[in-house]
């Protein structure tokens, strides 16, 4: 039988290999529409990744609600917030230099992408100097800022899941204004210097 349960590896891989191939055919493969991100004149990866987060939130809370899976199911990884913080700058700054996250440099290179493999070995490189560096101090740091008192919002907060969703659709609707209007901001000029070009 295919296995579908979550220590199926197969599944993992088709599911990758499916992933990827919707990221390759919305073009967030190229690193120029994901540094474009970066330079706040296309919102696609955001807007495209952000729905995703409300979607499957959604999608966990309704199933809980209707009783078809258990509360504790999905497994949640402990609140580390200073581990998050640097983990997040640090991502977040290879993302905006290389124009790749580790996902998207699969796909790039997949697709050919020469400057991927640069990429994918210089993430290997970083990861292997990381596991080599990591020790007590290393350690402390990650441990810095801990939520002890849950992992969600409404375990350590109770913020009630229902308000947590409304604050993301919010979020959500206000990113997709956000994100338009820098759009037609950054095209408006080059627009109408490909008018006066011709």
């Amino acid at each position: 039988m295919f296995p579908l349960h979550s220590g199926g590896m197969v599944s993992g891989l088709v599911c990758g290999v499916l992933f990827g191939f919707v990221l390759e055919s919305a073009g967030f493969g190229s690193p120029r529409k994901l540094t474009a991100q970066f330079a706040l004149s296309d919102w696609s990866v955001f807007k495209v990744m952000f729905t995703a987060i409300v979607v499957a939130a959604l999608g966990l809370w309704l199933l809980r609600l209707l009783g078809l899976m258990e509360p504790d199911t999905v497994f949640v990884p402990p609140a580390l917030a200073m581990a998050s913080a640097v983990g997040g700058a640090l991502v977040g700054a290879g993302f905006a230099i290389g124009g790749y996250c580790p996902g998207t440099s699969v796909v790039g290179l997949s697709s050919g992408r020469l400057d991927a493999l640069v990429f994918i070995l210089g993430l290997l490189l970083g990861t292997a100097l990381f596991a080599g560096a990591y020790g007590p101090a290393l350690r402390s740091l990650m441990a810095m800022g801990e939520i002890i008192d849950g992992d969600t919002f409404t375990d350590a907060y109770g913020v009630a899941e229902p308000v947590v969703l409304g604050i993301l659709a919010v979020a959500l609707v206000g990113i997709f204004y956000l994100g338009s209007w820098f759009e037609r901001r950054s095209a408006g000029p080059l627009s109408a210097q490909n008018v006066c070009s011709e």
